[in-house]
């Protein structure tokens, strides 16, 4: 079998063996006699994996039972609702905003009613930059999104707030330690670092749980709902959960995340030197201060006709998702954690000698 480099946004590459692991299992579950897509989510072996998982993400994190883990499902664009529905408390909420995401976010909670004050923004550049800003300390919640897959762009710190941190991480989640002192809410869908689609996670501090105001919330958008239930108050997505406990586990086996960090800055660093050094013949989008290590977006500015090539040749090479999102255009490599350095060095090599040819 030959596999391709999976450079795609999301759902986009898991660890190799990670895939070995549950494909040794997939029809007969540690000698059970059974697959883990047929039991059910109460039973005792199901519920190992579940709580499981929840503990190596506290043990990733660094955090305790100040925070609790749920595993949600409709991803990050039904947290853009469930999120005001649960902390708006009639006053304001505080949004940074950076992309598309947080315009999606900004926008479903004005449909809600929330009074929405937008505190920073990069639209003027085509978000191509992190903007500097303060929340104030008395809003409801503030908001960002920690990393944004279209533009590469990426905060390289939490921002300080007293106001709770609602902390979109969909595209870095698992990438880096992260300070959680000002922290309230950290979510994202798994189909990046994290394991497969269909699984949101939520990490939500304990004292926000009970804040939910309005009787007209619905019982299942509540995250009461779902803390009192363990995330067992329906049927989860039992075989995403398994993925994400074996993802998890090979996360902890890399040295955890600071280990992972590290690996991470090195192949970003990879493929910016190539772009910074080609003479102009690529072109970054985001400013260096504000530069994802997660999402590297760049041109051909000279000859954007080039950048269909580049990605048609590219695929003749054993490499896919390197095709812009359809916001930005040109092209998009995205270095999740299953992306190994020695697939970063092709896409290099292969940039250098396409800069080459038609440079």
């Amino acid at each position: 079998m030959s596999r391709k480099i999976n450079f795609s946004a999301g759902p986009s590459a898991i660890p190799l063996d990670v895939l070995e692991h549950a494909k040794a299992e997939f029809t007969d579950y540690r000698g059970e006699g059974y697959s883990i897509m047929e039991i059910s989510h109460r039973s005792k072996t199901f519920e190992e994996i579940h709580f499981g998982a929840m503990e190596k993400i506290r043990k990733l994190y660094g955090i305790g039972d100040e925070y609790e883990i749920l595993f949600l499902q409709g991803g990050a664009h039904l947290q853009f609702s469930m999120i005001p529905m649960n902390l708006y408390q009639g006053g304001r909420a505080e949004y940074a905003n950076t992309g598309v995401w947080t315009n999606k976010a900004i926008k479903e909670a004005k449909v809600l009613g929330v009074k929405v004050d937008v505190v920073a923004s990069s639209e003027d550049e085509n978000f191509s930059y992190i903007p500097e800003f303060k929340f104030s300390d008395d809003a409801d919640y503030a908001y960002i999104c920690s990393n944004n897959t279209i533009y590469g762009t990426q905060y390289k710190a939490m921002p300080k707030t007293k106001s709770p941190l609602v902390v979109d991480a969909s595209s870095d989640f698992f990438a880096r330690p992260l300070d959680f002192s000002s922290i309230g809410l950290l979510y994202g869908g798994a189909q990046k670092n994290a394991g497969p689609s269909g699984v949101t996670i939520v990490i939500l501090r304990k004292d926000l749980v009970d804040r939910v105001s309005s009787q007209n919330v619905p019982m299942f958008l509540r995250y009461k709902t779902h803390v009192e239930a363990n995330s067992l108050y329906n049927t989860p997505p039992t075989f995403g959960i398994y993925l994400l406990n074996l993802t998890m586990q090979h996360l902890l086996d890399l040295g955890g995340l600071a280990e992972v960090e590290k690996i991470n800055a090195k192949k970003a660093s990879t493929l910016y030197s190539i772009i910074d050094g080609s003479g102009g013949f690529y072109k970054g989008h985001a400013k260096a201060g504000s530069r994802s290590d997660m999402n590297v977006s760049f041109t051909i500015p000279k000859e954007h006709a080039l950048e269909p090539v580049f990605v048609e040749e590219a695929l003749k090479e054993g490499m896919i998702g390197l095709k812009g999102h359809r916001h930005l255009g040109g092209i998009r490599a995205s270095i999740y954690n299953a992306v190994s350095q020695s697939d970063v060095d092709k896409l290099g090599e292969f940039m250098r000698e396409f800069a080459r040819k038609h440079g």
